[in-house]
């Protein structure tokens, strides 16, 4: 089967199937040629990213739309214009191959009306695209609802915004400090000849010039370093773990910030406990896998952070509380939300959010701390959530952040993404005042 076949598999596995592009690829990549996944990937991520300009084109193209049973066919057009607008592939090969795909799912019926439609885009692109400029979803390439929404909450940012979700991502370490300094990592990277630089904001950081495969990272299966975004890089030291005392990570799966405050500790030479629980128990594995390769230990366990069940009922001196969000700030790196989210998932999440804060909170000690994070731009998600938890409890302190980074918020501070920086993040740090 070709990359290109296995590029229309994937995507039918996220629009029809609801899955993540990465739980999508998950299920492709061992089934392809190790030669063709790297096109694989650049397809499938680059259709979903463009996705809501890819349409706009073949709308105009096609007489008339499609039937839901053929998706497929719908689906190959996007992955040839796509090649045609975004790919070096050569028009020639793009059209032929693209064209090939209809063959190899049977419906031969459709390989005239795909050839037609490629060569005409081939001919008349610069004013295909004339013609569709100045709608919001073509301009912005993102969902209407979703444009609308962030222009409401950021005037003065939405556009940036839009602009860096359709970039494709930096690759940003986090060095390991219980093993040397980051200066001492930037060394080995340049003895390696792998460029980077060091992050603006997470003292641990590095961001290389160009992404490279994880066993090229000097030291990496040693646990001298790990992949992470600059912003989720932000978390541990904003928890700040202190010697003896016992800290939950909730949510914590693929556990990038779980390992970054045992890393944190050790460095400091606290000895902490540690519970990392997340309700996927395949994603919990993926946080073992995680500590395993680190060489760090934390207790692991399966329960749901809006539920009690699985609390041994000790209370928590501090508590990272990374939430389910939208994921709006980390688009460039899961473009797949274009396509799943939903206006209405905000409200659906938003009291999620305000449940699963509301059990968290019952759980931790008089004096404890808690760290609430998303990976989202809205505010909705963000700073009304901690103004409406705040309102309901009267123990609750909201901390001011006494930082650099991001822009501060009643409640917290807002990171957007950036070009060739950070994700977008938010982040609040609340206190829990002792009873009277």
């Amino acid at each position: 089967m070709s990359a290109r076949q296995e590029a229309l598999l994937a995507l039918l596995d996220v629009l029809e199937g609801g899955h993540s592009l990465t739980a999508a690829l998950g299920h492709a990549k061992p089934l392809s040629d190790p030669r063709d996944q790297a096109l694989l990937q650049e397809l499938s991520y680059g259709v979903l990213r463009w996705q809501p300009q890819l349409q706009a084109i073949a709308d105009y193209l096609l007489m008339k739309k499609f039937k839901r049973r053929d998706l497929d066919v719908y689906l190959i057009i996007q992955l040839g214009l796509y090649q045609l607008m975004h790919t070096r592939v050569p028009s020639h090969a793009a059209i032929s191959q693209t064209v090939e795909i209809c063959r190899g799912i049977d419906k031969q019926w459709a390989t005239g009306l795909v050839n037609g439609i490629l060569r005409r885009f081939e001919r008349d692109q610069g004013d295909i695209i004339a013609t569709l400029q100045g709608k919001p979803e073509f301009d912005h390439v993102h969902p209407g609802w979703f444009i609308a929404k962030l222009a409401h909450a950021w005037p003065q940012h939405w556009k940036a915004i839009l602009d860096a979700n359709n970039e494709r991502p930096p690759m940003t370490l986090r060095v390991n400090l219980a093993h040397g300094s980051r200066e001492d990592y930037l060394q080995l990277l340049q003895q390696a000849e792998i460029a980077a630089q060091p992050t603006s904001f997470s003292p641990v950081g590095l961001t290389l010039e160009q992404p490279v495969d994880v066993n090229k990272l000097p030291g990496f299966n040693d646990g001298l370093v790990s992949v992470q975004d600059e912003a989720a890089q932000l978390a541990a030291a904003l928890l700040a773990p202190q010697a003896g005392e016992r800290l939950l990570d909730a949510c914590c799966a693929p556990g990038g910030k779980t390992a970054h405050l045992l890393e944190l500790a050790s460095a400091a030479g606290h000895e902490v406990e540690v519970i990392a629980m997340d309700v996927d128990p395949q994603r919990l594995q993926r946080t073992q896998e995680t500590l395993e390769r680190l060489q760090l230990g934390a207790e692991l366990v399966c329960g749901d952070a809006a539920e009690q069940d699985w609390w041994d009922q000790q209370y928590f001196d501090a508590i990272l509380a990374d939430v389910p969000c939208s994921a709006t700030g980390v688009i460039r790196r899961h473009p797949d939300i274009k396509s799943l989210r939903t206006n209405e998932d905000i409200g659906q999440l938003a009291e999620l959010q305000l449940r699963i804060l509301a059990n968290l909170w019952s759980m931790l000690k008089p004096g404890g701390r808690l760290v609430y994070a998303t990976c989202s731009v809205l505010p909705q998600e963000n700073n009304r959530i901690i103004e409406r938890f705040s309102r309901d409890h009267d123990d609750v302190q909201v901390q001011p952040l006494q930082v650099d980074w991001g822009i501060e918020q009643s409640c917290g501070r807002q990171l957007f993404p950036t070009s060739q920086g950070h994700d977008g993040f938010f982040y609040a740090l609340l206190h829990k005042r002792a009873a009277c």
